[in-house]
């Protein structure tokens, strides 16, 4: 039996979430957040980078659910945080992000400045610093799309809407 292809008003639904200011901001989010996390752990870390890694995967893992629930309308079926707490839900989640965010952008300055003597090239050993350098961009870049998510949010929750979309 074939799958039956979704219903014109499902696609139409999930195609003004893509389009939408929360949609195109939750892409950047999660493109942002796995360019962080696939940066720090594809090379050697140590120290207060385990931080910014929990930071990135744990934002990166609930920015992907939030994502695919809203996409899917699903947001209902979760109990307690669904239905007409999920514009707060969202709200809550993107300060939360761009608070511990802040935090991992200062880790990665700190980290970027300690290996800061390496970038030279007569230095012949392993340096980190344009690994943390990229790092600290990618950082910058998720505290940043965090930040607009959590003013755009407080703007929508302030006229009273309810809704993400």
């Amino acid at each position: 039996m074939q799958p039956q292809p979704p219903q014109p008003q499902v696609r139409r639904n999930i195609l003004k979430f893509l389009k939408s200011f929360w949609g195109i901001i939750r892409i950047l989010q999660i493109v942002f957040g796995a360019g962080l996390w696939v940066t720090i752990a594809a090379n050697k870390y140590e120290g207060p980078i385990h931080f910014v890694l929990f930071v990135a995967v744990l934002f990166w893992l609930l920015t992907l659910a939030l994502f695919f629930l809203t996409l899917l309308d699903k947001q209902d079926l979760v109990p307690l945080l669904g239905g007409e707490r999920w514009l707060s839900t969202n709200l809550a989640h993107d300060v939360a992000a761009a608070v511990l965010y802040v935090s991992a952008v200062g880790v990665m300055i700190y980290k970027t400045d300690r290996y800061s003597y390496c970038n030279l090239e007569q230095y012949k050993h392993l340096c980190l610093y344009k690994v943390y350098l990229t790092a600290a961009v990618f950082a910058c870049l998720c505290c940043l799309v965090y930040l607009l998510s959590v003013i755009y949010g407080a703007c929508r929750k302030c006229r009273g809407e309810q809704t993400v979309i």
